[in-house]
């Protein structure tokens, strides 16, 4: 009986961690491989990655995409890879790569936080800090396109933390992709520009300033999101106000 009563006690723990086991391992492989990352990350430079690159041929496209993701998964700047790609691909064909890498990179990050440590935190989450992600969530695609267009938000780390929001992942996806292709390009030709100057080829001039341009119009995006947002809150209340009037006179009347 003593034997019995053992084993059904052992069993739900078994069981727990039979199914946690698979997250437990991604999660253990993500942090190895950050805390790798931000080791060797100095080590890291444009001219070192793309003088890797170069050495794929044909297949540098697909290699460059790959390392863009895993860079973007792993906290490696992401600014150093976007301007590597302006500089190998061309602004047009580089832009393209570092924004689908910068996307699929962010897309992994958020569903890693979602399901791997979502739970875990929301246990452990104060009151506090649990209205301020309701109030992330409020905001939904806008919260994403606001911090996706400010520059100093650190990338990396925000795609984890969007994660633990229930944030809807097709919202996520497309205000990320949309709203990261302007800074794209601009850090494209930026990389297209740098290297024009390198090697004497193509307009310099023309590059830097359209990346420069493109830079100055991110600037402004973030204003006209809020003004944009304002203005439809104040056009819901509006729409809202002469029903609640309405309903207020229909009560008070006999």
């Amino acid at each position: 009986m003593t034997a019995t009563v053992r084993t059904t006690s052992d069993t739900p723990p078994l069981q727990r961690l039979r199914k946690a086991l698979p997250r437990l391992l991604l999660l253990s492989a993500v942090v190895a491989g950050i805390v790798v990352a931000v080791l060797y990350r100095d080590s890291i430079d444009s001219t070192a990655l793309e003088a890797w690159i170069t050495q794929f041929g044909p297949w540098a496209p697909i290699v460059f995409f790959c390392a863009y993701v895993i860079a973007t998964v792993l906290f490696l700047p992401g600014l150093l890879f976007t301007l590597a790609a302006g500089a190998l691909f061309g602004p047009y064909v580089g832009t393209l790569i570092a924004l689908i890498g910068a996307t699929v990179g962010a897309t992994i990050a958020f569903l890693i936080a979602r399901y791997v440590l979502a739970e875990w935190i929301a246990a452990r989450t104060p009151a506090r800090v649990q209205r301020v992600i309701e109030g992330v969530e409020d905001e939904g695609w806008r919260f994403v396109a606001m911090t996706r267009l400010i520059p100093f938000i650190p990338f990396n780390a925000l795609n984890y933390a969007l994660g633990l929001t229930r944030i809807r992942l097709v919202s996520y996806v497309l205000a990320s992709v949309v709203f990261m292709a302007p800074g794209a390009a601009a850090y494209a030709y930026l990389g297209h520009a740098g290297r024009s100057l390198a090697t004497g080829d193509g307009d310099l001039v023309q590059n830097a300033l359209l990346g420069l341009a493109v830079l100055g119009l991110i600037g402004f995006m973030p204003r006209l999101i809020k003004r944009f947002v304002k203005g439809r809150k104040a056009a819901q209340e509006q729409a809202e106000a002469p029903a609640d009037t309405a309903g207020e006179a229909r009560s008070g009347s006999p």
